[in-house]
């Protein structure tokens, strides 16, 4: 079990953040929010791969207008993302939002800052004080303009004392670089120096591939330190995607359930059956249940029927069939031609068992 780090509680919404409540998947719309019905469609397909927290950007008053409606179709919680125009914060906290993300490296005065800070404490509405290595106050930036893992906490520790100073108490933090060892070292300096609770990811970590592998090192180093509350897994790529991500990589430190996990041998000369295929088309038939359980397809004689037995369900496949495993029982032999058959008849009794009757 992983130990995580004391932080404050906090509300996002419905939501809770810290103080040892589950770490929550957040992702950010990528529709143009002028368009209400769109950023909405997009809105529900988030929340149907299990986002908690949805972010959406206010570039311009007429955003922040559409907010109004956008908060009233949906019930997750709705983030506010502000950037440059202080006034669009004053006008988004009419609408009921849950939360807003400013930045000090793109609101650079003070006072703007501390008058937000006011209004928001004024109706409880959450602040996360998002630093990005990219838009870094320029005061705090190093030689070359870098921004050192240092100034990244810096920055946000001035800014959390700042905003909290003016009486928010629904306070997180974020020190997002686009590299692991940045973001790791920069979140280990805040948590050590404050009790905030934190907002965890790798910014812009790139595509679906890369930006996954990127993600998914720098978020599960820090989350099995205990470090982290709440995460954005931040790619180039389908905002759903950014969810799937997330919650797969809290099941795999065993800090959520992202529904049934597929586990599968890496190819090798022994195996006597297509596991590649028949992997992919387990998993892919299993998406959107939310079951938790383990299904193993497995290719070989070596660790095929072991693995397969400590499944909830599993195959171990060979050149003439399979044996199926049902908690831990070896319960028949079957033809090849018809593994993934069976194999899915026993996990969907499993899953109805458990109440789940359809996924997708």
């Amino acid at each position: 079990m992983i130990e995580r780090r004391s932080t404050r509680g906090i509300v996002v919404g419905e939501v809770p953040v810290g103080g040892g409540a589950p770490v929550s998947v957040q992702s950010m719309t990528n529709t143009d929010t002028h368009d209400v019905e769109a950023t909405l469609k997009q809105i529900s397909e988030l929340e149907h791969a299990g986002c908690e927290i949805v972010r959406v950007g206010v570039p311009d008053s007429e955003a922040a207008e559409a907010l109004r409606q956008i908060v009233a179709g949906t019930g997750l919680p709705v983030i506010a993302d502000l950037h440059f125009d202080w006034r669009l914060a004053f006008l988004v906290m009419e609408h009921d939002i849950a939360g807003i993300r400013i930045n000090p490296g793109t609101i650079a005065k003070k006072e703007r800052l501390e008058e937000i800070a006011g209004e928001a404490a004024r109706r409880g509405i959450a602040v996360r004080v998002g630093i990005n290595s990219g838009s870094l106050e320029q005061r705090l930036a190093g030689p070359e303009r870098r921004a050192e893992a240092s100034a990244l906490a810096t920055s946000a520790l001035e800014g959390a004392d700042l905003i909290s100073a003016q009486g928010v108490t629904n306070l997180k933090i974020s020190v997002k670089a686009s590299d692991v060892p940045r973001t790791i070292e920069a979140y280990r300096l805040v948590s050590e120096q404050s009790d905030w609770p934190l907002h965890v990811g790798v910014t812009e970590a790139g595509t679906l591939w890369s930006g996954t592998i990127k993600s998914a090192v720098g978020i599960g180093a820090l989350l099995a330190e205990g470090i982290g509350d709440t995460i954005r897994v931040s790619l180039t790529a389908a905002p759903v995607e950014e969810v799937r991500v997330g919650r797969k990589i809290l099941a795999a430190l065993g800090l959520r359930s992202a529904g049934p996990d597929v586990i599968s041998c890496p190819t090798c000369a022994r195996c006597e059956f297509d596991v590649i295929e028949m992997a992919l088309r387990v998993e892919r038939a299993l998406e959107g249940y939310q079951t938790p359980l383990t299904v193993a397809v497995m290719g070989c004689t070596v660790n095929g029927p072991g693995e397969a037995r400590e499944a909830d369900v599993g195959v171990a496949g060979g050149k003439e069939g399979g044996l199926l495993f049902v908690k831990g029982e070896m319960v028949r032999r079957i033809p090849q031609e018809n593994i993934f058959d069976e194999l899915m008849a026993e996990v969907q009794k499993l899953m109805e068992s458990s109440g789940e009757v359809e996924g997708g």
